[in-house]
């Protein structure tokens, strides 16, 4: 499952991404400076994991991760190929979900592709290049369902009048994640089109510093913009949060963040945020070599978990034994857990919670 990074060229993408994922892209102050993605796998902050390191004391302590993908800046045209515009859509298309750059602050110093600041422009320009690219999608679809339609095909009958729906919502200026469909129209056809306005999308609004903690009247307008999208609406200091992560104590760090009015890098909270967005939590192993958090599907059965670690897991479930995160914690061990009757033996059905600390028994 990977997020990725869009926006306009030079919005502070690269940026954004050299403070997820420790890597080093390319940052520069001219557009187009992202050509190939760059893809940073980052770990999940999760204090959660360190509270059952300080329990267990493990041997090894493993998070856990999502991708995130640095993509090329988009322009006006990209939908017909203007600038990397193909690239772009090709790269974007591949993601699981969206994490929209904004540039929310002034700088006369750092150029804006449109010469001015106005993040509602931007993010019109990005939606109607994502846009039309589904509107050409959408309206390929239809050319060949509209023929089996017309035979009586019942089936074509159902996946043309939800792709009408969708046509008729891109030519109102909606994305296809602000339309709304029947649980079967988004299984049978909505979601097999892999349209790229229907990914999930956060707004990250990038700010100066002063700025970090409250946001300002730029952040006070995307928020007015998206509010019927069902999207949430970040703020971050890149810049700031790039001068952070160059400072190797970690007591600077803390004492910088502290000055800002920050509990935390506010790119920790993003990637909290992007593992939710891509609809994903976790569940953990414990005992004396390994503790690691495992990542699932929101909504997955204990086969299902099990299956992350190895398909045999899965393949073979007989049972799982599950601790809830709390009642570990609040009780401090597993024997402890297990003396206090709180360790629950779970079946085939079980849908597996955020934080429970599970084994898994099974037979190949």
């Amino acid at each position: 499952m990977k997020a990725g990074i869009v926006g306009l060229p030079n919005v502070g993408k690269s940026t954004l991404f050299n403070c997820l994922s420790n890597a080093k892209a390319q940052s520069a102050n001219f557009p187009f400076c992202t050509i190939e993605p760059n893809i940073g796998v980052v770990n999940v902050p999760d204090p959660r994991l360190s509270k059952l390191e300080e329990l267990v004391n493990p041997e090894k302590v493993i998070p856990a991760t999502v991708e995130i993908v640095d993509i090329a800046g988009l322009v006006k045209g990209a939908s017909k190929g203007e600038g990397l515009g193909n690239q772009f859509l090709a790269n974007i298309r591949e993601t699981d979900a969206i994490l929209h750059v904004l540039r929310c602050f002034n700088n006369d110093n750092i150029v804006h592709v449109d010469g001015s600041v106005d993040p509602i422009r931007d993010k019109e320009t990005i939606d109607i290049e994502l846009q039309l690219k589904d509107l050409d999608t959408v309206e390929k679809k239809l050319d060949k369902v509209k023929r089996a339609a017309k035979t009586g095909n019942k089936e074509a009958q159902k996946e043309e009048a939800v792709l009408l729906k969708i046509k008729e919502g891109i030519e109102a200026g909606k994305s296809v994640r602000a339309l709304e469909f029947s649980e079967d129209e988004y299984r049978d056809y909505v979601k097999p089109a892999q349209l790229i306005t229907e990914k999930p999308v956060m707004y990250v609004c990038n700010v100066d510093e002063d700025a970090a903690v409250s946001g300002n009247d730029y952040v006070e307008q995307v928020k007015e913009a998206v509010k019927d999208e069902n999207a949430e609406v970040l703020v971050l200091a890149v810049g700031t949060e790039a001068d952070i992560n160059e400072l190797d104590d970690y007591e600077e760090r803390q004492m910088f963040l502290t000055d800002i009015g920050l509990s935390e890098p506010g790119s920790a909270k993003l990637i909290r945020s992007a593992y939710k967005l891509l609809n994903q939590q976790t569940y953990f192993t414990a005992g004396v070599k390994e503790v690691r958090a495992w990542t699932i599907n929101i909504g997955s059965t204990a086969p299902q978990a099990a299956g992350v670690i190895h398909t045999d897991f899965e393949k073979g479930f007989i049972r799982a034994e599950v601790i809830g995160y709390n009642d570990y914690v609040e009780l401090g061990s597993e024997a402890k857990v297990k003396e206090a009757g709180k360790m629950r033996v779970e079946g085939k059905g079980y849908t597996v919670k955020d934080g429970d600390v599970m084994h898994f028994l099974f037979n190949v």
